[in-house]
Formats: structure tokens, sequence, C-alpha cells
């Protein structure tokens, strides 16, 4: 596999960032996750940071030198994810459930394969255009589907945050799968947070994917959707993925090449923007520790319902 991959996530105007974005990869498979948690102060972090944890270690557990049916991965760990976070709130007596929107994908043997949950979205870019985007469950796309509202009118309607499905909820989740794609050299695949797709339009985005530089670019565009968001701007995460080699070299290189991994490795970066402060109004940032104890509460539990 050859890929150049940019990955970014910003806390925008809110007080602490609830995104968490990761990639990781063999020799022979790619995962890319966002994931844009909600449901009150520390939920969501816990939420997302959850998802993507579990992303992450079953795809190492699982891809051996692949995953045998990526669909299925990622249907199953979704709904794993989903049960756990709904066990892990009723155990502790919260009264609002950690909950979070989820996108992710998994490239192999040159194909992509991809699930989706909430408004967290994928954009497949080719030749200067998107060919694939996912469609949010929310509000405001189910009545531009009834044609009550137009694309442009639901970029402010009242109720464009308004989501129906999520992981950690109380509903079962709709999970939307994706068919087995064929990607070619040169294709761009974008994985971004409401917080990033609310704020650039998806003709941007093209003109970054096409850019011979798309590394120097990315942060750019990322720099101008938080701009945009202004004081009520919303946490912002993105990962854009160019398959084949970089069309740039003038940073150096760029490409990840990943023949040369021995069987059995991976290489992974999972973007946790947390710090530990202590604000005047006496809120703090959850610190490293206490995330993984939540982490291990979940997956604690996540053993408990076994394959």
């Amino acid at each position: 596999m050859q890929f150049t991959i940019f990955q970014d996530s910003r806390k925008g105007a809110r007080k602490i960032n609830q995104d968490r974005v990761a990639y990781s990869y063999s020799r022979d498979a790619l995962l890319l996750v966002c994931a844009d948690g909600m449901g009150g102060h520390f939920g969501g972090e816990i939420a997302a940071q959850i998802v993507v944890r579990l992303l992450v270690e079953r795809f190492q557990a699982d891809a051996r030198p692949v995953l045998k049916n990526p669909l299925l991965f990622l249907q199953d760990t979704m709904l794993r994810a989903h049960s756990a976070l709904g066990h892990y709130s009723r155990q502790l007596n919260l009264m609002e459930s950690p909950r979070t929107t989820c996108v992710a994908c998994v490239v192999q043997h040159s194909h992509a394969y991809w699930v989706h949950v909430g408004d967290s979205r994928l954009y497949l870019i080719r030749d200067g255009r998107v060919i694939i985007q996912t469609r949010d469950h929310s509000k405001v796309q189910y009545l531009v589907d009834q044609g009550v509202i137009t694309r442009e009118e639901a970029g402010t309607h009242p109720d464009r945050n308004k989501i129906y499905s999520c992981l950690g909820g109380s509903l079962d989740p709709v999970i939307d799968l994706s068919r087995r794609t064929p990607i070619l050299s040169g294709d761009v695949i974008v994985l971004c947070s409401d917080g990033v797709w609310s704020q650039v339009h998806a003709d941007e985005f093209c003109e970054v994917a096409a850019h011979p530089a798309m590394l120097a670019e990315a942060p750019k565009l990322m720099a101008e959707a938080e701009r945009r968001g202004g004081a009520e701007g919303d946490n912002l995460s993105t990962i854009l993925m160019r398959w084949g080699p970089e069309l740039s070299d003038e940073a150096g290189t760029t490409t990840t090449i990943t023949e040369t991994m021995p069987a059995g490795q991976f290489a992974t970066q999972v973007d946790r923007p947390m710090t530990i402060t202590q604000r005047k109004d006496g809120v703090r940032e959850l610190t490293d520790d206490e995330i993984e104890q939540a982490i291990s509460e979940i997956q604690a539990t996540i053993r408990r319902y076994g394959k």
C-alpha cells in the first residue's frame, strides 16, 4: 500500500474537544476513524475515545494480514460499542448517557469499506469531484430528502444539529454500510465531523484533494473552517487520505509505503487533544488516567458480551 495522510483535531470555540480521530495500518490494511462525542461534560469525549480505541484495538487484533469481512467487522464493532456505552451509563447511574457519532473506513486490496452513524461524514473524491458522500442521520437531511427544504436552506436551518442516530443513545443506532468500493491511485477519502463540513463546502475539499501538496494545504483549510465558525464554532476534526504516492515532494518524503513492514506490525496515530487544565469556573478536562479508567471499564463490559 502507498498513501499520504493528514489528520487534525481542533477545539474550536468550545471549552473542550469531544472529537477523536485516528488511523492505524499494517502492511496490507488501513483503518481511518472519526468520532464526534456528545452528551454532557466528560460524556462525549469518553464515548468518542472509547469507540475510536475499540476500533483500533479490534482492527489490530483481526487484520492479520487483512480483515476477513471488513463491513461485518465495522458493523459488529459499532454495535458492541453502542451496547457497552449503554451498560456503562446504567452501571454508573448517569443522568445522560455518553454518546457519539462515528464514521470509520477500512482500505485493503485497493478497495474501501465504510460505515457511519450520525452526521460524521465520509467523502470519496476522484478527479476533482465528490463521487460518493455519506448521508447524515439528521432531521435536516430528512427534510432535504423529502423536498421540504433545499440543501442551501439546510445549512442555516434551526434543527441542523439534531440527529436521530448515534452510539450510546437510548434507541438502537441506524448504521449505514457502504458497498465494496474500488479506489484508484489519486483518490482521496475524507472523514470529518460536522464542525468541519458545516463550514467547508465540498468543492473546497476537492481543491485540497487535487493540490499536489495536499499536506501543506489541508491545515490552511482547517484554519479557515475554524475562523468561519467564530465564537460559536464547534470542535473540528478531519482525516484526508490520498491513495497512491504523493504528487509533490516539496516537503520531503510524505508517502507512507507499507510493503517493507513486517507481518503483524501496526503503526497508529490517535489524535487525543486532551490537556489537564483547571479553569476559573472550576471545570477541568479529563486526565489521561480518568480516560484510561473509563476505557478499561468499557472494555471489561464488552468482554462480557463475547462473540
